[in-house]
């Protein structure tokens, strides 16, 4: 069983930072991809950004060059720093990840809130 624990999301006034860590734990063979989206209240699950295992990114539009995907692949950790946040960022960011285990997995984390206060 692949576990996503989640970390570092909070309350920050519109400008701020904050950096979310997402740690995979379990047997794991391969991790092709691990990714960051978030929801809103009342809107659909959106993708933030996502990286592959060689380090290629994806980023939505409304967060391209305020937000870095970052990838540890050695400890199975992925990191969202986000800099520059709105009140529009405010969400409930979920971790996930796709890979390999005995069989293949696409596991989701708990969520962890990030409010950006205007």
């Amino acid at each position: 069983q692949v576990q996503l624990v989640e970390s570092g999301g909070g309350l920050v006034q519109a400008g701020g930072s904050l950096r979310l860590s997402c740690a995979a734990s379990g047997i794991i063979f391969s991790i092709n991809v691990m990714g960051w989206y978030r929801q809103a209240p009342g809107k659909q699950r959106e993708l933030v950004a996502d990286i592959g295992s060689g380090g290629n990114t994806n980023y939505a539009d409304s967060v391209q060059g305020r937000f870095t995907i970052s990838i540890d692949n050695a400890k199975n950790t992925v990191y969202l720093q986000m800099n520059s946040l709105k009140p529009e960022d405010t969400a409930v960011y979920y971790c996930n990840a796709q890979g390999l285990t005995f069989v293949p997995f696409d596991n989701w984390g708990q969520g962890t809130q990030v409010t950006v206060s205007s």
